[in-house]
């Protein structure tokens, strides 16, 4: 399973005590899952929320790609046949064929960015249709 998960502490809004939050995404059963889990050192106030799906809620992406940075999707050979990647587009993010070949031509052109999860789902559909890629983080 590949994770990626950080720690944030903030004031409960119940009681003004310290709250300790522990955010992150995942990879189980070759889907994108995100959680918050939530704790007040003061109070019993405590919570653990759990999805998935096409993303995850922007205020869980900020809150990684500030503490990890953000991670790069690369092709490997940037001449591969785009229909592989325009079919592994669109099985991971459900785009229209008009959304896929903007973001397939942002992939061979640049790459893509987002958090080390998120591009690692992206890179084992690639590689599941025998596209060529790379995931790159700041800290490798």
């Amino acid at each position: 399973m590949i994770s990626q998960g950080v720690k944030i502490t903030t004031q409960c809004v119940g009681c003004g005590g310290v709250l300790i939050l522990d955010t992150g995404q995942s990879i189980e059963g070759g889907r994108l899952w995100w959680g918050t889990e939530g704790a007040c050192q003061s109070c019993p106030a405590a919570w653990c929320e759990q999805d998935f799906g096409d993303a995850a809620p922007e205020g869980i992406r900020q809150a990684l790609l500030a503490e990890h940075g953000p991670a790069r999707l690369r092709l490997t050979a940037p001449e591969a046949s785009g229909v592989p990647v325009l079919r592994a587009l669109r099985e991971v993010h459900g785009l229209s064929l008009a959304q896929a070949r903007s973001l397939a031509d942002e992939l061979k052109t640049t790459s893509l960015v987002g958090t080390f999860v998120e591009m690692e789902l992206l890179a084992a559909r690639l590689r599941h249709h025998c596209v060529g890629v790379t995931v790159e983080t700041s800290s490798g």
